[in-house]
């Protein structure tokens, strides 16, 4: 089939009829909704992306697996080279939708799962690789794009899976047949499932043997029968829905609930059923990859927020004021960190026994250490350049009363010869960067707690060769 238009991925995605609520009513076209679109469009970015001339080479390339062109959305590291255009070209998706293109995870599950499916196979003699590479294939002549279901809603987080009161708490295998497994649980925070064609589940947490059903990773369509989406709330979320005061007027971002209320897997879609002593390395590497890839997709993010701190400092007059120039100084350290970082984790990747290659994890964690701090404190310094109004806009419709319209724009001008329209956008602009919480306030545990995030580095870390360091320089022999 080969890649995808915008228009065709957004009519891929028309055709399947996914179980879906939003606000206490079940949702019957997602894709004309305008929450959801909004989030639509924003994956729907990297398909219009893929395709622009001047973008071919960073976002395609050709698979080796099925000898075509592929985006690279869809296609596993094979190299060094690929490693770094995953940073890239996230940082330039982020930089042009201003939120989550909703498309990385996918592609880090993929990056996992040709990993830790070769290591099972290898010890246990399954076949899980080759159920994979036979996805992989779908994955890529289809041009999917493909949601990573990880994180479990997890109950009494002091218990392993199989201590807790209500097995559900954690995904797991409830029967097995001749032809599959039937799985039953919730994975929280799921961003982007209904703009996503494949719904790829991995494990949440190091499992123990007693853990066995809960150590399972498998592919399902995301219109699967007893699969349900419950889109969660974010802070603006409604504005989309009333067709006012909006900020990024293109794109949002939208995360739901998946529940498994009983769901089919045929064998061939299992790439892990039991093995739990390789949950841990599904979550290492996932949570990894997940990590590098946020790198070049916050800095992205940040430099949208340095564009908007800049146009209102020109709207408002203020470009010459030196304490204003610092914060945007502040803000693209900021970002250049944390994409140097990302590509520095990349630069020292390796080659795995699989053929795919795999970043450096300390280098992966610490961007995203510095990310959970700094991302909020980028956005603090966007609003302090912008000014107060980022806070308490008068709405579109109040500048559309005709009784007090007028006024509101005579009032609300800055710089003479920008009209007060272009400084109301960019105020909502700056509005929706800061306060949109599916990213400002669940960055900090995106991709995983800020400690696990410490507990990585510490243990990925040879720490021995600091000591060893150390004691040389100190004359010690032992």
């Amino acid at each position: 089939m080969g890649l995808k238009t915008k228009e065709e991925y957004i009519e891929s995605i028309r055709a399947l009829k996914p179980t879906a609520f939003m606000f206490g009513e079940r949702l019957t076209n997602v894709v004309d909704n305008p929450r959801i679109r909004a989030g639509i469009e924003a994956t729907a970015a990297t398909y219009e992306m893929a395709l622009k001339p001047e973008n071919r080479d960073l976002f395609t390339t050709i698979s080796p697996l099925i000898n075509e062109p592929v985006c690279r959305f869809t296609l596993p590291p094979s190299s060094i080279e690929d490693l770094v255009a995953r940073v890239k070209i996230n940082r330039k998706m982020a930089n042009y939708v201003g939120t989550c293109h909703q498309r990385c995870t996918g592609l880090d599950c993929l990056s996992t799962l040709a990993i830790v499916t070769y290591d099972i196979d290898k010890k246990y003699g399954t076949k899980y690789n080759a159920n994979y590479i036979e996805f992989l294939k779908h994955m890529q002549k289809n041009d999917l794009a493909a949601n990573a279901g990880v994180t479990d809603v997890k109950g009494d987080r002091s218990l392993a899976p199989n201590e807790q009161v209500d097995k559900d708490m954690f995904l797991h295998v409830v029967e097995k047949t001749d032809k599959g497994i039937v799985v039953r649980g919730a994975k929280a925070h799921q961003t982007g499932s209904l703009s996503a064609h494949e719904i790829i589940v991995l494990p949440t947490r190091a499992m123990g043997k007693a853990d066995k059903d809960y150590a399972i990773a498998f592919a399902i369509p995301s219109d699967t029968k007893g699969l349900i989406h419950v889109v969660g709330r974010s802070t603006l979320d409604k504005r989309e829905l009333e067709g006012c005061d909006i900020g990024n007027v293109f794109y949002s971002k939208y995360c739901p609930t998946l529940i498994f209320d009983n769901v089919f897997v045929p064998w061939e879609r299992v790439f892990m059923c039991g093995e739990t002593e390789f949950a841990v390395e599904m979550v290492i590497r996932f949570s990894s990859f997940h990590r590098q890839s946020h790198g070049g997709c916050k800095s992205g993010r940040i430099d949208c927020m340095i564009g908007t701190a800049l146009t209102l400092m020109d709207y408002n007059g203020t470009t010459k004021m030196s304490h204003l120039r610092q914060k945007v100084i502040d803000m693209i350290h900021r970002a250049e960190t944390l994409y140097g970082c990302c590509l520095a984790s990349s630069y020292e990747g390796y080659k795995e026994p699989s053929g795919t290659y795999f970043i450096d994890t300390v280098l992966a964690n610490a961007s995203k250490i510095h990310e959970g701090k700094e991302l909020a404190e980028a956005s603090r310094l966007m609003i302090d350049a912008c000014g107060g109004f980022v806070a308490d806009l008068p709405s579109d419709k109040d500048f559309e009363n005709p009784e007090i319209g007028s006024l509101l724009k005579k009032y609300l001008k800055g710089v003479d010869g920008i009209p007060v329209e272009n400084r109301v956008k960019m105020y909502r602009l700056a509005e929706k960067l800061a306060m949109e919480s599916a990213d400002s306030i669940s960055d900090i545990h995106g991709g995983g707690s800020p400690e696990a995030h410490r507990v990585t580095i510490f243990r990925e870390t040879n720490l021995e060769d600091k000591k060893k360091a150390a004691k040389r320089l100190a004359g010690i022999d032992k």
